[in-house]
C-alpha cells in the first residue's frame, strides 16, 4: 500500500511533538491502493466513527475519513486518511519526497518529508501552529551549523520564532531581502522582536482564514451527507 505517515505521529518523529493517540495517513489515490488499505482496516478490526465513506469521490475533493481501531494491540487510536492536503502538492509528489524511517518492531514506514509536513500543518488548528514551530526551530538548531543556502531560504520563510527570526535575517541580509512571502522581514527585523511578532502574528491570521474558506464547503458537504443519512 502506498501511504505517507503525517500528522502528530511524523512531528513525533522530527521532533515537533511528544505525543498522539492519532495516526494520520495521506494515500494514494487509486483503486488498488484503497482496496489495500480497506484489507488492512479489516486486520486493525477498524470502525468508521465520522462520514463521509472510504471512497474515491470524497477523498478526491480534500475530506478525511476517520477510523477507530479495535484490534487488541491498536485500541483506542484513530486512523484519519486523507489524499489531498491543503497546500501541498499531489500525492505523486509528495511521494518523491517522503522520508523513509525505520521503527523498532515495525520496519521502514514512509513519511512526509519535513517541508511538506510544516506545510500540512498550516491550519486554523491551535496545536498545529505549535508543532509547526517547534519542527522548524528543531531543524535550524540541529543543522543551522552545516546548512546550505536552501536551508537558509527555507528557514527565513517558515521560521515563527522571533529571536531566531533575526539571528537568521541579521546573518543572512541577502537572502532575507529576497524572501517574498515576507516582504516585512527587514524592517520588522530592525525594529526588534515585538515587531517580528506582531508579524508573524498577522501572517499566521491570515493563514487561519486561508484554511476556514477552504474547508467551509467541505463541511456543508458533510452536514448534506448527515441529513441524507
Amino acid at each position: 500500500m502506498q501511504f505517507l505517515l503525517s500528522g502528530g505521529q511524523a512531528c513525533i518523529l522530527y521532533g515537533g511533538s511528544e505525543f498522539s493517540r492519532v495516526t494520520d495517513i495521506v494515500v494514494l489515490l487509486s483503486d488498488e491502493n484503497l482496496d489495500a488499505l480497506r484489507q488492512a482496516l479489516r486486520e486493525l478490526d477498524a470502525e468508521q466513527v465520522f462520514l463521509p465513506p472510504l471512497d474515491p469521490e470524497p477523498l478526491r475533493r480534500g475530506h478525511a475519513c476517520h477510523f477507530r481501531c479495535r484490534h487488541p494491540e491498536a485500541s483506542g487510536f484513530r486512523l484519519d486518511v486523507m489524499s489531498v492536503l491543503r497546500g501541498c502538492d499531489p500525492f505523486p509528489v509528495l511521494w518523491e519526497r517522503r522520508v523513509p524511517v525505520e521503527l523498532p518492531a515495525v520496519g521502514e514506514v514512509p513519511v512526509l518529508s519535513l517541508r511538506d509536513l510544516v506545510q500540512s500543518k498550516k491550519t486554523q488548528r491551535d496545536r498545529d501552529w505549535g508543532h509547526l514551530r517547534r519542527l522548524v526551530e528543531v531543524d535550524y538548531l540541529t543543522r543551522r551549523q552545516e546548512a546550505e543556502r536552501e536551508d537558509v531560504v527555507w528557514w527565513l520563510e517558515e521560521m515563527r520564532t522571533p529571536q531566531y527570526l533575526i539571528e537568521l535575517a541579521t546573518a543572512h541580509p541577502g537572502a532575507a531581502a529576497q524572501i517574498a512571502s515576507r516582504p516585512w522581514l527587514a524592517e520588522a527585523v530592525d525594529q526588534g522582536q515585538e515587531a517580528v511578532g506582531q508579524r508573524l502574528q498577522e501572517e499566521e491570521r491570515r493563514i487561519r482564514a486561508e484554511d476556514r474558506a477552504y474547508w467551509q464547503p467541505l463541511r456543508q458537504e458533510l452536514e448534506q451527507m448527515r441529513l441524507r443519512r
